[in-house]
C-alpha cells in the first residue's frame, strides 16, 4: 500500500525528525510505498517572520551563523495548495502525521486541505501520546498513535492493505461512531532491532544543522530513549510512568554500541556526514565501563560529535577521555537558577554550588558548551526568575539559551498551569522559542518576554547597567531601540566570534 509520511514543521527548526525517518525504512522493508511531505522547507502563511535558529542568534543566545545552506531549497509557493497537489499526485491509502504539541496546528491545517479525499489519518509523537482524546476531537484526526510507533504502524498498515480490521491493535486509539476504541500499550520496543533511518526523502538542506557558529551536515544517533530522571518541565517521567503502569517495563533504554557503530559508519560513508548530534536526554547515564566501550567503539570514526547532560554528571577524566575521540561541543540544563524553586517545582536537586563548579571543569580542559534556561515557569516571579540570570553570571559558557516555558502535555508542570487558571484544559502548547500563553498575575506574559529576549544583556553587562536593561525590557517603540543598542554592544564588547 502507499503511505505518505506528514511532517508539518515550521522553517528555521532545523532538527531533522528521526521518527520519519525510522518509519520510512520501517515501511519500505515490508513492501510499501513511501512519500513524504516535510512542510519545514515553505514560508508558513502567519510564520514569515519566524526562524527558531534567528530568534536565538538575534537574542544573543547562539553564535551568529551563515544560514545560506539551510535556506538554499526554501519554497514560497503555497505550501496547501503543494500539500494538495503531492497527496492527489501520490495517491496515498494512509497518512501518517509525526507531529510534536508546537506544530499540531499545522498538521491540522494541511490535514484540512485534503479531508474531502477521505484518506485515514493516523497522528503519532508526544502530543497524541499524551493528549490522545483531544487530538482525536479535531475531524482531521482518525488514529493516534500512543507509544511507540515501530511496531503499530507496521502491522497497520499490514492489515489495511489485507482489507483486515484494524481497530483493535495495540497503541492505536480507533475513532468508531461517536466514541474511541482505546486499545492497550504494548511494551517497549528493541531498539537494537530498528533499521537504519532513511534520510533520502529529505530535501539535502535538511540533513544541515547550525552549532557553534557554523552549519553542519549533523546527523542524529539514537544512543538512549528515555530518561531516568524526574524533572516537572520534561515529558520523559510521564512516558516512563505511563510504560511502568500499563507494561511494567521501563521505557529508559540504551542502543547497544554494535548498532550505534553501524549506524554511524551507514551515515558517515552513505551521506558524508560531517558531525553527530547523539539523540539522549543525558548521554552521561553510562558507567565507567560503558563508556569506555564507547570511547573503543568511536575511536575510528573521527567525526566530532555532540551530546547533552546534566551538570552534576559533568567528570573531568570522562569529558577528557570523550574529546580525544570527538567530542567538540556539550549542551546542558541549567533551567532555573533558585536552588529552592528547581527542587521543589522542577524536581531537580541538585546544588547551584555543583552546577558552576561542573562548569568549571569544561572551561579548564577547553570544551566548548552552552546551558539551557527557562523563564515564566509556572508560580515563578520576575525576582525569582532573576536568580537565573544570577548563576549563569557565574558559567562562563559558549551560548546560553533563554527559553519561555511552554505548557506541554504530558509534563508534569501542565497540570499545574490548569489547577492555577495560568491556561486553559485543551489549550495547544506553542514553541518555546515565541511568548509565552501562561498568564500568571504575579509575572505577566510582557514580562516575560522582556526579560527573555535581555537574558544575555544581563548575565554579560555590569549591574550598573541593570537599569538600563530594565527599560529595554519593555516591548515598546523605545524599549525596541535601547534593547537594540545595547545587544549591538554586547554582540562586540561581550561576543567577538
Amino acid at each position: 500500500m502507499k503511505v505518505l509520511l506528514l511532517y508539518p514543521n515550521m522553517h528555521g527548526m532545523n532538527m531533522i525528525p528521526s521518527a520519519i525517518g525510522l518509519f520510512a525504512s520501517l515501511l519500505k522493508m515490508h513492501g510499501h510505498a513511501i512519500d513524504l511531505f516535510d512542510s519545514t522547507n515553505w514560508v508558513l502563511p502567519g510564520e514569515e517572520d519566524f526562524d527558531s535558529d534567528k530568534v536565538k542568534e538575534k537574542n544573543l543566545n547562539v553564535r551568529a551563523f551563515d544560514d545560506s545552506i539551510l535556506r538554499s531549497q526554501i519554497r514560497r509557493t503555497d505550501v496547501y495548495e503543494d500539500f494538495q497537489k503531492k497527496v492527489i499526485d501520490f495517491g496515498p491509502d494512509l497518512i501518517a502525521v509525526s507531529v510534536s504539541e508546537d506544530i499540531f496546528p499545522i498538521g491540522v491545517d494541511l490535514l484540512r486541505k485534503v479531508r474531502h479525499l477521505k484518506i485515514p489519518t493516523i497522528m503519532g509523537g508526544v502530543f497524541p501520546t499524551f493528549a490522545p482524546e483531544l487530538c482525536l476531537s479535531y475531524d482531521v484526526v482518525d488514529m493516534v498513535c500512543v507509544g511507540e510507533g515501530e511496531k503499530a504502524l507496521v502491522e497497520l498498515c499490514k492489515r489495511m492493505e489485507r482489507g483486515l480490521a484494524y481497530d483493535d491493535i495495540e497503541n492505536i486509539w480507533v475513532k468508531k461512531g461517536d466514541g474511541i476504541k482505546k486499545n492497550p500499550l504494548r511494551p517497549p520496543t528493541n531498539i537494537d532491532e530498528n533499521p537504519l533511518l532513511d534520510l533520502s526523502l529529505f530535501d539535502d538542506s535538511r540533513l544541515y544543522r547550525p552549532m557553534q557558529g557554523r552549519v553542519w551536515k549533523m546527523l542524529p544517533v539514537e544512543t538512549h530513549r528515555g530518561c531516568p530522571y524526574r524533572c516537572t518541565y520534561c515529558n520523559s517521567p510521564s512516558q516512563f510512568d505511563l510504560y511502568r503502569r500499563e507494561t511494567n517495563c521501563s521505557y529508559f533504554r540504551k542502543k547497544s554500541f554494535k548498532a550505534i557503530r553501524k549506524e554511524l559508519l551507514y551515515y558517515r560513508d552513505s551521506f558524508n556526514a560531517e558531525a553527530f548530534y547523539f539523540w539522549a536526554d543525558t548521554f552521561m547515564t553510562y558507567t565507567d565501563k560503558e563508556l569506555d566501550e564507547f570511547i573503543e567503539m568511536y575511536s575510528d570514526i573521527r567525526l566530532p560529535f555532540w551530546c547533552q547532560s546534566f551538570p552534576e554528571s559533568i567528570d573531568e577524566e570522562r569529558m577528557k577521555k570523550l574529546m580525544k575521540v570527538g567530542l567538540f561541543r556539550i549542551g546542558s540544563g541549567v533551567e532555573h537558577g533558585n536552588e529552592e524553586f528547581r527542587r521543589n517545582v522542577l524536581k531537580r536537586k541538585v546544588k547551584n554550588e555543583t552546577m558552576v563548579s561542573r562548569f568549571k571543569i569544561l572551561n579548564k580542559i577547553g570544551l566548548p558548551y552552552s546551558v539551557n534556561n527557562i523563564v515564566g515557569f509556572p508560580t515563578e516571579t520576575r525576582q525569582i526568575a532573576m536568580d537565573t540570570i544570577e548563576i549563569n553570571r557565574l558559567i562562563d559558557s559558549d551560548g546560553a539559551n533563554c527559553y519561555s516555558y511552554s505548557p506541554f502535555h504530558g509534563t508534569p508542570l501542565r497540570k499545574m498551569c490548569e489547577e492555577l487558571k495560568y491556561c486553559e484544559p485543551g489549550l495547544i502548547a506553542r514553541s518555546a522559542t515565541k511568548p509565552t500563553l501562561l498568564h500568571m498575575p504575579q509575572f505577566p506574559p510582557e514580562e516575560i518576554e522582556g526579560l527573555r529576549r535581555c537574558f544575555i544583556l544581563y548575565v554579560k553587562l555590569p549591574k550598573d547597567r541593570w537599569p538600563e536593561i530594565r527599560r529595554a525590557e519593555k516591548l515598546t517603540p523605545e524599549g525596541e531601540a535601547i534593547w537594540n543598542e545595547l545587544r549591538d554592544e554586547v554582540a562586540q564588547k561581550y561576543m567577538p566570534y
